[in-house]
């Protein structure tokens, strides 16, 4: 099995590079501000699960394939970008209707959820991190390297959501702030948007 020392270097390494600014943490900032903490805890709960596909894949071998296949690779990044612009449209329509903190707990959060899944998946980015990322820290010598990064990936899975919620719970904060101020709603849901629609084109512009 893993070393604990190498394994405190993975833990270390992962939170590092969750805190990076990167489309996952943007897109819980962005939720957490706009719409409190349980809506940032939905989404990153979502992104979370999409890494167990991600994870698991890397596994398996199957980001290899995605890595060598340029039409799998073109394909979802493509899917992924026009989802961020879709999301970009929807908080542009809810410019004159902001969603308030209040309002979130009567909505079906698992639409958050599932938002924070379809933004992870499709993302083809992420696998091909992992294929680069989990095997700078498995060891031939420990044996059966498949199970090491799935060991791994669960271990990444569960730090990015640790630090996911506590993201959330600050934004969440911050947000409530600003919140108090007048017709601030309509500037955060353009923010939104102009947020969604850059994420999508560095998407769309990423190559493998």
């Amino acid at each position: 099995m893993i070393e604990s020392t190498q394994l405190l270097y993975f833990i270390a390494a992962s939170v590092a590079l969750t805190l990076l600014p990167g489309p996952d943490i943007i897109f819980v900032l962005t939720m957490s501000i706009s719409q409190g903490k349980k809506a940032g805890m939905s989404t990153a709960s979502g992104l979370c699960t999409g890494l167990l596909f991600h994870t698991t894949a890397a596994a398996l071998g199957v980001s290899a394939i995605l890595y060598s296949s340029a039409l799998a690779f073109a394909a979802l990044k493509y899917a992924g970008a026009i989802y961020l612009l879709y999301l970009a449209y929807k908080a542009l329509r809810e410019e004159g209707s902001f969603a308030s903190m209040e309002s979130v707990r009567e909505k079906d959060i698992s639409l958050l959820y599932r938002r924070g899944i379809f933004m992870n998946l499709l993302n083809p980015k992420v696998s091909l991190f992992f294929l680069a990322f989990l095997p700078q820290f498995v060891s031939a010598e420990a044996g059966n390297v498949p199970m090491q990064m799935t060991f791994l990936g669960a271990v990444f899975l569960i730090q990015a959501l640790v630090v996911f919620f506590l993201v959330s719970i600050f934004a969440g904060f911050i947000g409530m702030k600003i919140m108090e101020r007048p017709n601030m709603g309509k500037h955060i849901n353009r923010a939104k948007a102009g947020i969604y629609s850059f994420i999508a084109v560095e998407l769309a512009l990423s190559h493998q």
